[in-house]
């Protein structure tokens, strides 16, 4: 069987913006399923989530770029905002348009703005990139496909798509897939992609199955389970599960080591005056943390200062004035050299919060039939956590599938070709209408009370059609009927509502808005009689369509508004 690319562009080109580090990738239409990572600078797949700004935004650089001019600067540096793990803020579920973000100074921006120019300069990167490899296209050949955290939900989605909006990405060339949602797409979609067929994913994940995905990322996890439909797109069983249970909290654990090793004073006196050798050592602790090697090479600049301010001729005498790790650690040409155990045990802590995350998720009744579980993400790579993960859930078939550690880029690349691969996403609000029921002395409150005719009504109630969080579908629909009594006015205000609550109680409590309303003119032959009134909402892929109408009359109103904009 073979999945034809639906993409509008001649180009899918996937951006995935972490807060450790960002990346980017491309596929053509004719080849959807053959994406090529771009390499960057020094040949990795992975750029540091940095942004260098100047004060007056004439001048941007991102990644290796600004890390390595911002290092340069001596007397210049008020001259310009640097912005390190900016992309922290869309984990927050609970984000705001005008968020701000802070520099490494203090100093701060709205995180739009910061998001704007660090895709303006990543844009250049992937048309560089594509240039390479296919010449003579333009920007509207391309189709952008930008990955967000997937706590910050529609929240993040929004902010996201602004910033790449405003960094010059037209809206039909613009689409944005959570982490979550990326990498189970990869997962699917592997076996209509790849021609190799020596991936243990392909052809296990089948249409009804459902399966834990584990994403272990650099910066942080996601785990949740998806399960696969009948047309082979996807539907979230559970909520995704984040935390901080990544390389870089292995990182961290290190790091403290480290500082206490040297004493923190000395470690922070390396970071502030030595910062060129301090980013290319943290550079290379990712690497060396994902391969599960201990062995570590120190910074000439960090041996210098140590000598020189414990007042010894070498670094192993540093490690020997340390009592608490004199036994764990040694000193060889140049690299700190720690013992099996001893390393393992940076692991330990991240590892027993993965186990345990994943099996309070399995004692979940939706999750209890699930047999499969996918490890993707580039820690999922990693030796010791794939052991624990085997050794603890012995009765499951554990999937790590080829190449899982790009899962999230490549599934996004697949997105932008397949853009109907998810196939049900939760309401990002409770929608009603407004209503006036018969007065309840029991449940409403008195100043709500109006009398309409013989019969007192409450007004204002909130009459709940969606719930925020319900499964919907493209083409899902919710309809009801009021009857208006005494149309004497021959016009009725039909008023849509959204709150972010899941049971909010009126319209105009605090946490409702109204999304928009329609004047339904009444049957002229029903004056001073009841009239129904249907009122309708529709979700569409991106649209959500509002009608009113008249049963008697025939007379229908409508209002639409895009899901993105709300």
């Amino acid at each position: 069987m073979e999945i034809d690319s639906k993409c509008n562009g001649i180009v899918v080109a996937a951006i995935q913006c972490g807060s450790t580090f960002f990346r980017c990738a491309f596929s053509y239409k004719h080849k959807w399923g053959q994406p090529y990572t771009d390499r960057g600078m020094r040949g990795s797949l992975f750029s540091p989530t940095c942004l260098l700004l100047k004060n007056d935004f004439t001048e941007s650089l991102i990644g290796y770029e600004a890390e390595d001019k911002y290092s340069e600067l001596e007397d210049g540096r008020n001259d310009y905002y640097f912005f390190k793990h900016f992309t922290k803020l869309l984990l927050q579920g609970d984000i705001r348009r005008h968020a701000l973000c802070c520099d490494v100074t203090g100093r701060s921006l709205e995180a739009v703005l910061v998001l704007e120019h660090s895709i303006r300069c990543i844009k250049k990167i992937v048309h560089q990139s594509i240039k390479s490899n296919f010449c003579g296209f333009s920007d509207d050949d391309i189709v952008y496909v930008l990955t967000v955290p997937t706590t910050g939900g529609e929240n993040a989605k929004l902010i996201m798509r602004e910033a790449a909006v405003n960094a010059g990405i037209q809206r039909k060339y613009l689409a944005i897939v959570l982490e979550s949602e990326a990498a189970s797409i990869y997962c699917q979609y592997l076996k209509f992609a790849k021609k190799d067929t020596s991936s243990p994913v392909l052809g296990v994940v089948k249409p009804g199955t459902k399966y834990m995905l584990v994403y272990l990322g650099s910066s942080r996890s996601n785990i949740t389970v998806h399960q696969k439909c009948e047309d082979n797109t996807l539907d979230e069983v559970l909520p995704t599960r984040v935390g901080p249970w990544s390389a870089k909290s292995v990182d961290d654990q290190f790091i403290k080591f480290l500082s206490e090793l040297v004493k923190e004073k000395i470690w922070e006196e390396f970071k502030t005056e030595y910062m060129e050798d301090y980013l290319e050592f943290t550079r290379t602790l990712e690497t060396k943390i994902l391969n599960t090697r201990g062995t570590m090479p120190i910074p000439l600049a960090l041996l210098k200062l140590c000598t020189k301010s414990h007042g010894v001729e070498s670094f192993n005498e540093v490690i020997e004035k340390n009592d608490a790790h004199k036994n764990n650690v040694s000193f060889i040409s140049g690299k700190l050299v720690c013992k099996n155990d001893f390393f393992r045990g940076f692991f330990k802590k991240t590892i027993d919060a993965i186990v345990k995350h994943m099996d309070d998720i399995f004692q979940e009744s939706e999750a209890r039939d699930v047999k499969i579980i996918v490890m993707v993400g580039c820690f999922s790579g990693c030796p010791l956590v794939q052991d624990a993960v085997r050794k603890f859930f012995s009765n499951y078939h554990i999937i790590v599938p080829k190449g899982g550690s790009t899962a999230v880029l490549e599934g996004a690349v697949y997105f932008g070709h397949i853009p109907d691969a998810v196939s049900r996403r939760s309401a990002r609000y409770t929608y009603g209408f407004q209503t006036w029921p018969e007065f309840n002395e029991n449940i409403h409150p008195v100043e709500k009370r109006v009398q309409c005719g013989r019969l007192s009504r409450c007004r204002d109630v909130f009459l709940k059609i969606v719930t925020k969080g319900d499964k919907i579908t493209a083409g899902f629909t919710k309809s009801q009927f009021f009857r208006v009594p005494c149309n004497r006015d021959n016009v009725l205000e039909c008023g849509l509502f959204i709150s972010e609550k899941k049971n909010p109680i009126f319209v105009d409590d605090p946490d409702c808005k109204l999304l928009g309303t329609l004047q339904v003119q009444l049957s002229q032959s029903n004056k001073n009689r009841d009239t129904l009134v249907e009122e309708n909402l529709v979700f569409g892929k991106t649209e959500l369509k509002f009608t009113a109408e008249d049963i008697y009359s025939g007379l229908k109103y409508e209002i639409n508004f895009d899901l993105e904009e709300i």
